[in-house]
């Protein structure tokens, strides 16, 4: 285990275990970094939605990310669920005291029931504090429409949010396509080309937790050294097997299957 890469996520958690902080230190584990934890707020949730939130105080916040990243050190990290400005004020605040400079920013905003996770004044502090400071950030289309208002029904609407996005401060923006109507496919936006991921969509109601899975493997895999090109083919890979082969829990949108292992590079199935 010598050299295993420390990986932060700071997220809400997930009673269900299908997302948030449960499925971050899931994805984290099987891509082989040792994960690490925030907890930002707590839900009673499962797979039928979000039934109550408890918001962690910003105190206690910073006492976690203080003890982790004194005492064991941070190779990368990610943001999940922020749900207040001055949530995302102390996470910005300890991302730059810290020096994290992988970071993957993911902005939830709803859950996948379609509860609301972030107040309107959160949105406006992660644009303003946390953008900035984010290698990658990773909305999907309905967030990517609220950060720019570009309503979203095509690639090159994805393309001219993921321009005004990176403008935002992001280094890499990733806006991926599972809601697009039409192709399938996730656009990479690095400043000055562009990169698509197309991938083939999966006949499944049991995709809770899609985007804090993918947001923790990026960040694992960029902690591993890899760029963001190379990163999102592995990324890729392991979306289309763990949403290839999710499960059958619950009565509602059952959670993706975080311990299967990726199919080599090129295997594209969601």
């Amino acid at each position: 285990m010598k050299g295993i890469k420390r990986i932060l996520t700071i997220a809400g958690s997930d009673s269900g275990g299908g997302a948030g902080i449960q499925a971050d230190l899931k994805t984290i584990t099987v891509l082989g970094g040792f994960g690490m934890s925030v907890i930002t707020a707590l839900t009673a949730q499962n797979t039928l939605g979000v039934h109550a939130v408890h918001e962690v105080p910003v105190e206690f916040i910073a006492a976690q990310f203080d003890a982790v990243a004194r005492d064991i050190g941070v190779d990368a990290a990610k943001t999940g669920m922020l749900s207040s400005a001055a949530v995302v004020e102390v996470v910005a605040e300890k991302i730059g005291q810290y020096g994290i400079d992988k970071l993957v920013v993911d902005p939830v905003m709803t859950a996948k029931g379609g509860a609301s996770l972030m107040e309107p004044g959160a949105r406006k502090a992660v644009m303003a504090k946390l953008l900035p400071l984010a290698l990658v950030v990773t909305p999907n289309i309905p967030e990517a429409e609220i950060l720019t208002d570009v309503i979203i029904a095509s690639v090159s609407d994805m393309k001219a949010a993921a321009r005004i996005i990176h403008e935002l401060g992001a280094q890499n923006v990733i806006v991926k396509g599972g809601h697009l109507i039409g192709a399938a496919v996730d656009v990479l936006y690095d400043g000055n080309d562009f990169y698509e991921f197309p991938f083939v969509r999966v006949a499944t109601k049991d995709t809770h937790g899609t985007g804090c899975t993918f947001s923790a493997a990026l960040a694992t895999v960029l902690a591993q050294g890899r760029s963001v090109p190379e990163a999102m083919v592995a990324v890729e890979d392991y979306m289309a097997a763990v949403i290839g082969n999710s499960l059958r829990l619950g009565a509602g949108h059952g959670p993706v299957n975080h311990w299967v292992c990726p199919a080599p590079s090129g295997g594209t199935e969601r």
